[in-house]
């Protein structure tokens, strides 16, 4: 089979040179292509036309790989420019966010200069059935926060207390908590009451009025404040609005609801104040 190719191989070859041979002859002699060249023209047109259509075909290609390749250089290029405009725009709002809070701190100064204070970031909030709290981007390594102190927005709102401290990081119970107490000026007339966490009214995102004594006149409506008295927080904390008042099974004594005058689990900033001068 082998010599069978070879021999074929070696007669193509010599008609191939036969064929341009006579084709030369013919060019230089007769000044014309001649049968013999017309005959080759005609074998050669379709490979000729096939070649062109790959020739052309491979231009195509090579263009598209030439402009495969610009949009991929373009498209690294935009990637690259995202990339810089995400860090810029990363590094503008947390200056916005550090330049919001300095504001806001340095207008909690200028309305409460009789407190000392630090100012925290919310970090978690958790909730259940029985209590009701947050953590605080502060502890005693990073601050001077202590145990017990009141904790409150930049317009002077009771939000709750700090209930531990941490080296960084500190637990904050809040007025919805069923272990917050505190001593509440409310309404007119002379008395006292005190403002508490109450298991009932937690899911409600309500608290309690108690302890209220028989003199005091209490309206729906009256904004309910810290008393100062005990030293624990200072005086003039507002709590909330009283919602409506009751009087207890017992048929002793009143109590009422009362709704705190800010959406705790809205609140991302914070003061904890740190010192005061307690009421006498």
């Amino acid at each position: 089979m082998k010599a069978l190719l070879t021999k074929n191989t070696i007669i193509i070859a010599s008609v191939a040179i036969l064929i341009a041979l006579i084709t030369i002859v013919s060019i230089n002699v007769f000044n014309s292509t001649g049968p013999v060249t017309g005959l080759a023209n005609t074998i050669t047109r379709p490979v000729r036309a096939l070649a062109s259509t790959v020739t052309r075909t491979f231009e195509r290609i090579y263009a598209s790989i030439y402009r495969f390749d610009d949009l991929m250089a373009r498209y690294e290029e935009l990637e690259r420019e995202n990339s810089i405009m995400r860090r810029d725009y990363r590094e503008s709002t947390a200056l916005a966010e550090e330049n919001a809070q300095l504001r806001v701190q340095l207008g909690f100064r200028e309305r409460h200069a009789e407190y000392d204070s630090e100012m925290a970031t919310v970090r978690t909030k958790s909730g259940s059935n029985w209590s009701h709290s947050f953590t605080i981007n502060r502890g005693h390594s990073n601050s001077n926060i202590e145990r017990g102190q009141a904790v409150i927005t930049e317009y002077g709102v009771l939000i709750g207390q700090v209930t531990d401290v941490g080296a960084t990081i500190s637990t904050v119970a809040t007025v919805l908590d069923t272990t917050f107490s505190a001593g509440a000026f409310v309404g007119a007339g002379e008395g006292k009451a005190t403002v508490k966490g109450d298991f009932n009214l937690m899911r409600s995102g309500l608290i309690m009025l108690d302890h209220i004594d028989d003199d005091l006149i209490i309206l729906p409506g009256d904004t309910v404040e810290t008393s100062g008295i005990g030293g624990v927080f200072p005086a003039g904390l507002i709590v909330g609005e009283v919602l409506e008042v009751h009087r207890h099974s017992s048929g002793v004594g009143r109590y009422a609801t009362v709704r705190p005058s800010r959406l705790i689990d809205s609140i991302t900033l914070v003061f904890i104040i740190t010192g005061f001068e307690a009421a006498e």
